[in-house]
C-alpha cells in the first residue's frame, strides 16, 4: 500500500513450544482459582498461529477444547478478548460480521470497517471462513440485511474482487477522476453507481492516484465531493474506504477513538480493532493515534478499562 508501512504490535514468539504454553495455560485453569495473568502472558505474546497449535496440542493431549476451558473459568470482557485471541483471525472478523447482522438492526459501521479496510486476498479469506462457519454465502446474508447503494457497493467489494494485478497509473487515474466528476458535480443528481464500480473495484494504489487528480482537476478533495454528493451509510462507506485508501492506521485510530470517547466504552470495537490489528498494523495505529489526539492509545485505554481485561489489552498494544 504505497509508503504505508505497517508495524505489529505482536510478533510470533521465538523459541515457540505448544505443548509448554498448552501445559502453562491448563495448570492455570485447572483447581481452584484461574492464574489470569499467565493466561495474559502467553495468548498475548504469541502469533494467531501459534495459538492455533497451542489449541491444537490442548484437543491432542488432553481431549480438551482450550476456548470452551477459557469460556468456562473466565468472564466478561477480559474472556471476550482472550477468546478473539484464539480464534483463527479470519473466522473471528467473519464471525464479527454475523453478529453485526443478527438480531434486530444490523450494525453498519461494523460491517464498513472490516469489509471497507480490506484487501482482495483478506476479502476472499474472510468470505471462504463466513459460508464453512455459517453455511450461507456472506454476500446474501448482506444483501438480506443492507439495502440501496450501500448494499451494492458492499457487495460489489466482497465479490467483484479489487483488480490489484497491474501497477497503479497517473493517466488512468486521470480518466477516472474525470468519470467521477462527471458522475457527480456535472450531473444533476448523482451517479453513485459509477462511484460504486470505482471504489468497490480499482486498487487502493490505484484510488489514492484518482483520489489525487480528482483534486488537481475539481479543486476539491474527494471527500469534500461525497460529503455533497451522497448521504447515509453509503457516505459513511465511502469515507471509510477513502481514509482506508489514505492512511488505514488514521481510520482506525479515529475508530478506537470513538470507541473509547463519550460516556460509556464501545468494548466490542474497541477488542475487535485491537485484537485484529495486533498483527498487522497496531504499532501504526498507535503512533497515529498519539499524533492526532496528543496521547498515548495505552493511557487512553488504561483510563477506561479495567482488572484483567485492562492488563489483556495494554499487553497487546505494547509498551509506549
Amino acid at each position: 500500500m504505497g509508503d504505508y508501512v505497517p508495524e505489529p504490535t505482536v510478533r510470533p514468539a521465538t523459541d515457540f513450544n505448544a505443548a509448554e504454553d498448552g501445559a502453562t495455560l491448563r495448570a492455570a485453569m485447572k483447581g481452584l482459582g484461574t492464574d489470569e495473568q499467565a493466561i495474559i502472558d502467553i495468548l498475548t505474546q504469541r502469533s494467531n498461529d501459534q495459538r492455533q497449535q497451542i489449541a491444537k496440542f490442548f484437543t491432542e493431549e488432553y481431549g480438551r477444547d482450550l476456548i470452551e476451558d477459557l469460556k468456562s473459568e473466565l468472564g466478561g470482557h477480559f474472556e471476550d478478548v482472550i477468546v478473539a485471541l484464539v480464534v483463527p483471525h479470519f473466522d473471528y472478523l467473519a464471525k464479527q460480521l454475523h453478529k453485526a447482522m443478527a438480531g434486530l438492526g444490523t450494525d453498519e459501521e461494523t460491517l464498513v470497517e472490516i469489509l471497507c479496510s480490506k484487501t482482495n486476498e483478506e476479502v476472499k479469506k474472510i468470505v471462504e471462513a463466513y459460508e464453512r462457519l455459517y453455511d450461507r454465502p456472506l454476500a446474501e446474508h448482506l444483501c438480506s440485511e443492507t439495502s440501496g447503494d450501500f448494499r451494492r457497493l458492499l457487495t460489489l467489494i466482497i465479490t467483484d474482487t479489487r483488480d490489484e494485478s497491474y501497477p497503479p497509473s497517473r493517466d488512468f487515474a486521470v480518466t477516472m477522476a474525470k468519470q467521477l466528476i462527471d458522475a457527480g458535480e456535472l450531473k444533476l443528481g448523482t451517479d453513485e453507481e459509477v462511484f460504486n464500480r470505482i471504489m468497490a473495484h480499482e486498487s487502493f494504489a490505484q484510488l489514492r492516484l484518482i483520489f489525487e487528480e480528482y483534486k488537481n482537476i475539481s479543486g476539491r478533495t474527494i471527500e469534500q465531493a461525497l460529503e455533497s454528493e451522497v448521504s447515509g451509510e453509503l457516505l459513511l462507506a465511502m469515507m471509510a474506504l477513502v481514509e482506508c485508501v489514505q492512511s488505514p492506521a488514521a481510520y482506525f485510530a479515529k475508530r478506537l477513538h470513538n470507541a473509547l470517547a463519550g460516556a460509556g466504552t464501545d468494548d466490542k470495537t474497541l477488542i475487535r480493532i485491537i485484537v485484529s490489528r495486533s498483527e498487522i498494523d497496531l504499532g501504526t495505529i498507535k503512533k497515529e493515534y498519539e499524533r492526532i489526539y496528543d496521547k498515548t492509545l495505552e493511557s487512553a485505554v488504561k483510563s477506561d478499562t479495567s482488572g484483567d481485561y485492562k492488563r489483556a489489552l495494554v499487553a497487546l498494544i505494547g509498551g509506549p
